[in-house]
């Protein structure tokens, strides 16, 4: 039976699928450096108000927990509502043209689309009250937010980087009177202290899957 294709044109269709396969996995390996956790991490989130920490805490000098109201209550720290931020801006800053989605928010009662910055997985629980009733200060997850001009993720939060605190939290546990503060640092060694506080607060080294997986 005649050779119904050249060898040139086999050869051709050889190397076509080959360059297709390694096409196919270097745009998987693409996507799973662009969509990975690292890759977020110092990359500011453009925001529909590009709202500043620093104005408003380092400057201002204005408490997390006057905007993220239920961090000590619940699992979600809480995004401010425009009612929250008219609080001031009713006052302060009322012909501002950066502020012009805040109250056009306000007077259409609509919240405004505040992308989170800090978002863990859906298959990811995690709560912000038993952290902060534990004495783990709000910079050793999410960096010097009080320094930033715009908000970006300081941290990777990826299973790894949460295993490590987990697995010795003495090193990041504070008293419970400083975890919203900033700029604290402990007076004596950290893991001396860090063991008192870790048997005075009661906190477990838990590193069982259902603790975050459930």
């Amino acid at each position: 039976m005649p050779q119904i294709f050249s060898s040139r044109f086999v050869l051709f269709l050889k190397l076509a699928i080959v360059g297709m396969v390694l096409f196919l996995l270097g745009a998987v390996v693409l996507w799973r450096i662009v969509t990975s956790p690292l890759a977020s991490v110092g990359a500011a989130i453009e925001q529909p108000v590009p709202f500043s920490h620093k104005h408003h805490v380092s400057d201002d000098g204005i408490d997390c927990r006057y905007c993220h109201t239920s961090v000590e209550k619940s699992s979600f720290a809480g995004i401010p509502s425009t009612e929250i931020c008219m609080t001031c801006h009713s006052q302060l800053f009322t012909d501002a043209e950066v502020l012009a989605p805040v109250r056009a928010s306000f007077r259409a009662k609509k919240p405004l689309r505040w992308k989170r910055v800090n978002d863990l997985p859906d298959f990811v629980y995690f709560n912000h009250s038993i952290h902060i009733h534990k004495g783990i200060g709000c910079v050793s997850c999410h960096g010097p937010v009080d320094e930033m001009p715009l908000t970006w993720r300081a941290k990777p939060l990826t299973m790894q980087w949460c295993l490590n605190c987990h697995r010795a939290p003495e090193r990041f546990v504070r008293p419970r009177e400083y975890v919203f503060d900033m700029n604290w640092k402990p007076k004596e060694e950290q893991l001396v202290l860090g063991k008192r506080l870790v048997e005075k607060y009661n906190i477990q080294s838990k590193t069982d899957c259902s603790t975050c997986h459930r």
